[in-house]
């Protein structure tokens, strides 16, 4: 293709958006929202786990991050421990960098295994034990959840959960 082809194209692609009512200056071709991480999804989201974990009667930090593991939303509830704030959102950025939940990443990393090593990488970003959980739609990642304040079998529960809904349908 020449650069006239290349142009005729583009303006035809543009000039059918504008039929569809998009506008000139939106930058993302696509206008679904089923292939990405939105702050309505994160919080939707974060409110169920929210309302499970006080079922459970526990006080966690809940973060939500983009498939880059860049975080879209986080919640602290009331009680949660300090430290729980960056856990949550590292246990997000885990799951999303490596396309695993962290309690999978936890049997890998152990001494012997493939993974050994692996927490003290990224600038000790990564976490190895439960509580973060990938996010996907039709096979593909969209983000990443981590869920931190409770035991280590009560953050993989409630990430578990939160996945659970996503996949459902919030």
């Amino acid at each position: 293709m020449n650069e006239q082809e290349i142009s005729n194209v583009v303006k035809a692609v543009l000039e059918e958006r504008e039929k569809k009512g998009v506008s000139r200056n939106e930058k993302h071709v696509c206008t679904c929202k089923k292939h990405r991480m939105t702050l309505d999804i994160a919080n939707t989201l974060i409110g169920k786990i929210r309302g499970e974990a006080e079922r459970m009667g526990v006080c966690v930090v809940i973060a939500v991050a983009d498939e880059a593991g860049h975080p879209v939303a986080v919640q602290s509830m009331d009680g949660a421990y300090i430290a729980s704030f960056e856990i949550a959102l590292n246990k997000a950025f885990t799951s999303a960098s490596l396309k695993m939940s962290t309690q999978t990443l936890s049997g890998l990393s152990q001494p012997g295994q493939s993974l050994y090593g692996i927490q003290f990488t990224n600038g000790g970003r990564i976490v190895i034990f439960g509580g973060g959980e990938v996010l996907e739609a039709d096979g593909a990642l969209i983000g990443a959840l981590g869920v931190s304040g409770g035991s280590a079998a009560e953050d993989t529960r409630l990430a578990a959960y939160g996945k659970e809904v996503f996949e459902t349908g919030i």
